[in-house]
């Protein structure tokens, strides 16, 4: 069962660009998912279309196993997200910009100091938002996103300004959601590295396509066991060259008049 799936999800901003092609993915229900790529590879675009927040142009979405065009309110009162920088009112405390969505939620009034003291921002008295740092704003962000007890958590890069000791429990926190309260979780990031510490499952996307995805032991095997890895250059033959003489098995595999292609063959090396 998935929590959430999307079939054939294509997306275009101007023109004839394709910014997301055909993206085809499975959240299964109860896991941690991690959404990897780079900066511009279509991860926020992605997200925005499944929360509503951009229309959709082609494709199909189902969140719980339903049809997010047909039953979007249902949907939304069981999901949290934070989506790139936090919505938050600058003039108004932690409290007093949980308060303002508490009431627009119906959720009790126990649950604003609940979700700050799980993001770790209990103590922020009198102090207004636009004071707070780039880390506290983050958490206060997360803690919104926490207010109306989620089944379904979606974060675009939440470790954002978080120094070392705020990562890690960051990665404590969504751990302890996801295996006390069953919480699904997707969260996106760029770096393997940091998610590969908290997600049971992945999904890789370049350039609009989504790569990979499957559990995260799969990927570690696949890279462990054996991979390949592709290079863009304007120099293929030096590149090439300088590859070999290192002893990796590169060879050219696409020219064209700006950008050349190779293949590095990692496998046995």
């Amino acid at each position: 069962m998935y929590c959430l799936e999307t079939d054939r999800l294509t997306h275009t901003f101007s023109g004839d660009t394709i910014v997301l092609d055909q993206i085809h993915l499975q959240v299964p229900t109860g896991s941690i998912y991690g959404f990897l790529g780079p900066n511009g590879a279509g991860k926020t675009t992605t997200l925005r279309l499944v929360l509503g927040l951009l229309k959709k142009k082609q494709g199909e979405i189902r969140v719980f196993g339903k049809r997010f065009d047909r039953d979007r309110l249902s949907i939304l009162q069981r999901v949290g997200s934070l989506i790139e920088t936090p919505s938050l009112y600058g003039h108004l405390t932690a409290v007093e910009n949980l308060t303002l969505l508490q009431k627009i939620y119906r959720c009790p009034k126990e649950r604003i100091g609940e979700v700050l003291e799980l993001v770790g921002l209990p103590d922020t008295g009198n102090k207004k938002a636009s004071q707070f740092s780039l880390g506290m704003r983050q958490r206060l962000g997360i803690a919104i996103a926490l207010l109306n007890n989620p089944s379904f958590l979606i974060l675009d890069e939440p470790t954002n300004g978080l120094d070392p000791n705020g990562i890690i429990e960051m990665r404590e926190l969504l751990r302890t959601l996801n295996k006390e309260r069953g919480m699904t979780i997707l969260l996106s990031s760029h770096l393997l590295s940091e998610i590969e510490k908290l997600v049971t499952h992945v999904g890789i996307i370049s350039k609009g396509k989504l790569l990979f995805q499957g559990t995260l032991e799969s990927l570690l095997h696949q890279r462990h066991a054996g991979a390949a890895t592709l290079i863009e250059t304007s120099d293929a033959v030096r590149a090439v060259e300088i590859l070999k003489k290192n002893g990796l098995d590169a060879r050219i595999i696409r020219q064209s008049n700006d950008l050349e292609t190779i293949f590095i063959d990692l496998i046995n090396n």
